[in-house]
This record gives structure tokens, C-alpha cells and sequence, in this order.
């Protein structure tokens, strides 16, 4: 079978994962806030984290609890970063983890935990500590997309996915959630994913697939420029499928479609971050061809995502591509400006160092779609990248500027 997308997938498709998402109260909406994701085994565990230097206090406890390469359990809370709290905010970090263990009977160290929310705010843990037993009460194998929901922060949508490949005759499954609408900037954003798969692989080989997706999809993803504190990848591996691929070089066979599987789903929830980005009206596509290198590819597509000139042309629907041009130009890289052609939405806006003749009129109307395209050629090389965003709206201003007020 060729890879397959399970309707409705989530964490909770690959063999062995349950999941729940309640309310505990920390949102004053009260909407779902509290989220666990179990494994019925012990899994191989690995993660990827922001590259700010400002860190959430969760991300300190998981670089600890993952020192052994294995994991059981993630616990996440929404409408709070638990950011910027100093040691009683790790502490809380550490509580919430040795809560949902004694709760499930595993060591604290077996638990991860991730917090998304507004910085600077202490957790409620009292609201917290009275739900985890109702939470692992909730806890179901059809839970994941109760799970996404509870991460959600400003978001409008959950984010879940998950595939199906077959593997030496067997079916194999790589399910994700995932949370983020705005402060995304690539090096991840303010999100968090976990992905899991019942596939049989030791923690490196599975930080090494890691790494190589995230590369590919969550840090080609950009909303409005800002790097969170508490973006995190955790993936699980639990082997509940009996299917292993312990120690085959990722570029071999069945090695490969495990990462062509685990790369789908994260750029599944990526591409749905930067489609759900604050107050969006259209998601935009960017793809880079003819680079020297794929960093180099990358470099010129993020910095024409991250232009607020850009986001805003294309919110209304203005083919002005000398904004483009001008972020190509500032990305760092090299280019020629004679030798690049530019299109917009299928239609060819600059070549051989000059704009292009087209229809203005035509081209603003393609604008108007919910998806849109700007492909980028180089003529430097072969290497290529593919990077999401948005456009820039009055309703993403309006967002931010009221975001605790």
C-alpha cells in the first residue's frame, strides 16, 4: 500500500496510544484546557525545542526526563505558558508530571509536559491537580482529537493527522496534534506538536527522523516573525506494531518510508498552523526552486514570508511583487537579480531583471483565493524549499493588541 491519510486521525491511530482533552478551568472561557496523550508501553522518546534563549520552565523538566531516551505520557495544559516563573514555575512542571504519573502508575520521568498560554502568569496548580484524575478517567483510544483540541490557544481549528504505510507486509501508523496560530517564526513557533507511531525504533533513530521533519516542515512555517519560548516536537515510538527499524540507515527502504510518514504529518500540521495564523485570510505558498543549497533555497522563502509588506500586499489582493523582490534581496543570499523569475498565483510577475507584462486586474481577482501561490526560481542550482504563512490582517493587529486585556 502507498501512504494512506486516515480520516480523522489523530495521535490515538497508531496501535497502543489513548488520549483526553477536559476543561480544568485555567481558560476563562471554559473551553478544554488539560490534554494527555499515554502510551500502553513504554515508547522510545525524542524532542525538538525553540531556539530562544528565554525557555518555558516544561522544556527544562523534558530535557531532564528525556536523558533516558524514553517516555510513556505527555501532559499539556493551554492558556498558560508557565514562561518566565522562575523555580516555582519548574517546580509546577515537575508536579504536573509526577501527578499524572502516580495517576497511571509510572515513574515522573516517564511524563513530559508542555504549556502553551500567556507568559509570566504562575499555573493554577489547584485547577490543575483536581483534573488529572478526570483526565486519565477520559482517557480513550479515539481521544486524540479531544487532546488537540485542548491545546488550543487562539487557534480556531484542531490540528490532527495522521497516515498509514505498509512496511514487510504490515501496516504501520503515524499519527500528530498540534497547536499554533501566532508567535511562529521558524525554529519552531508557538506551538507544540507530539507525534507519535507504533513503529519499533530506538530514541535515536527516531530524534534522528525528527530533526530531519521538523527541518522540513514546523521550522518552514511562519506567521508573523516572533519565536516562542515553549515550541516543542515530542515524538513516541512504542513499537506496538511490531514492526521495527532498528538501526537502518534513514535514506534505506523501509527506513525511508517511516520518514516520508512522520515528514506528511508534520508538514500536515504546519501547513494547517500557518492557514489557522491570527486573524488570516489566506494561507501562502511559497516555493523556491533553483537554489545552490536547500538552506540557501529556504533563507530566500522565509525571508519573503516574514516581510509585513508581503503579508499585507496579499491580504489585499495587491500583485505589487516589487515587495518580493525586495525581500529576495535582503534574505542574505547571494542572488542575481538578472538571471531570478517571480510568479504569483501561476502567473509570471518578474524575469530576466524587470517586471513582468500581465493583467493586473486578472491577478488581483486570483488573489482573492483562500490559497495562494508564489513560486521563486534562483537559477543558482537544484536545491528547492516549500515555506507556509499568511497574510497580514487588521483582525491579527486587533488580536495581539488585546491578547490579556
Amino acid at each position: 500500500m502507498s501512504m494512506r491519510e486516515v480520516e480523522e486521525g489523530s495521535v490515538t491511530t497508531p496501535t497502543g496510544y489513548r488520549a483526553a482533552g477536559v476543561a480544568c478551568g485555567i481558560k476563562e472561557s471554559g473551553t478544554k484546557d488539560l490534554a494527555l496523550i499515554v502510551s500502553d508501553r513504554p515508547a522510545a522518546a525524542a524532542a525538538v525545542y525553540t531556539r530562544n534563549r528565554v525557555q518555558a520552565a516544561p522544556i527544562a523538566v523534558d530535557r531532564r526526563h528525556l536523558e533516558d531516551g524514553s517516555a510513556q505520557a505527555v501532559i499539556l495544559n493551554s492558556g498558560n505558558a508557565n514562561a518566565c516563573t522562575g523555580a516555582p514555575g519548574e517546580a509546577d512542571a515537575e508536579r504536573m508530571c509526577a501527578l499524572s504519573a502516580r495517576q497511571l502508575g509510572f515513574a515522573p520521568t516517564d511524563v513530559l509536559v508542555c504549556s502553551t498560554g500567556v507568559i509570566g502568569v504562575p499555573l493554577p496548580m489547584d485547577l490543575i491537580e483536581s483534573n488529572i484524575a478526570p483526565l486519565v478517567e477520559a482517557l480513550s483510544a479515539t481521544g486524540g482529537i479531544s487532546c488537540a483540541e485542548a491545546m488550543m490557544t487562539t487557534d480556531t481549528v484542531a490540528k490532527h493527522v495522521a497516515v498509514e504505510i505498509e512496511i514487510d507486509g504490515q501496516v504501520v501508523s503515524v499519527g500528530g496534534v498540534a497547536k499554533g496560530a501566532a508567535m511562529i517564526s521558524p525554529n519552531m513557533a508557538t506551538m507544540l506538536a507530539v507525534v507519535c507511531t507504533d513503529a519499533d525504533l530506538p530514541a535515536t533513530q527516531l530524534r534522528e527522523l525528527l530533526v530531519e521533519a521538523v527541518g522540513r516542515s514546523f521550522n518552514c512555517v511562519t506567521v508573523d516573525g516572533d519565536m516562542s519560548t515553549n515550541d516543542t516536537v515530542i515524538a513516541l515510538a512504542n513499537g506496538a506494531s511490531g514492526v521495527g527499524q532498528r538501526d537502518t540507515p534513514l535514506a534505506k527502504g523501509p527506513a525511508r518510508q517511516l520518514y516520508e510518514a512522520m515528514e506528511h504529518v508534520c508538514r500536515h500540521l504546519a501547513r494547517a498552523m500557518a492557514a489557522d495564523g491570527e486573524g488570516a485570510s489566506k494561507l501562502i505558498h511559497i516555493r523556491v526552486s533553483g537554489g545552490g543549497n536547500e538552506d540557501e533555497a529556504r533563507q530566500v522563502g522565509l525571508a519573503v514570508a516574514n516581510s509585513s509588506l508581503v503579508k499585507t500586499a496579499a491580504f489585499g489582493n495587491d500583485p505589487n511583487w516589487g515587495r518580493i523582490l525586495c525581500a529576495m534581496g535582503y534574505a542574505g543570499v547571494d542572488i542575481e537579480p538578472a538571471h531570478v523569475d517571480v510568479a504569483l498565483c501561476g502567473t509570471t510577475i518578474y524575469t530576466a531583471g524587470a517586471g513582468a507584462s500581465y493583467d493586473a486586474e486578472s491577478l488581483s481577482e486570483a488573489m482573492k483565493e483562500k490559497e495562494i501561490t508564489i513560486d521563486i526560481d534562483l537559477a543558482m542550482g537544484s536545491a528547492t524549499a516549500e515555506i507556509f504563512t499568511c497574510d497580514l490582517t487588521y483582525e491579527y493587529v486587533r488580536l495581539n493588541a488585546e491578547y490579556t486585556t
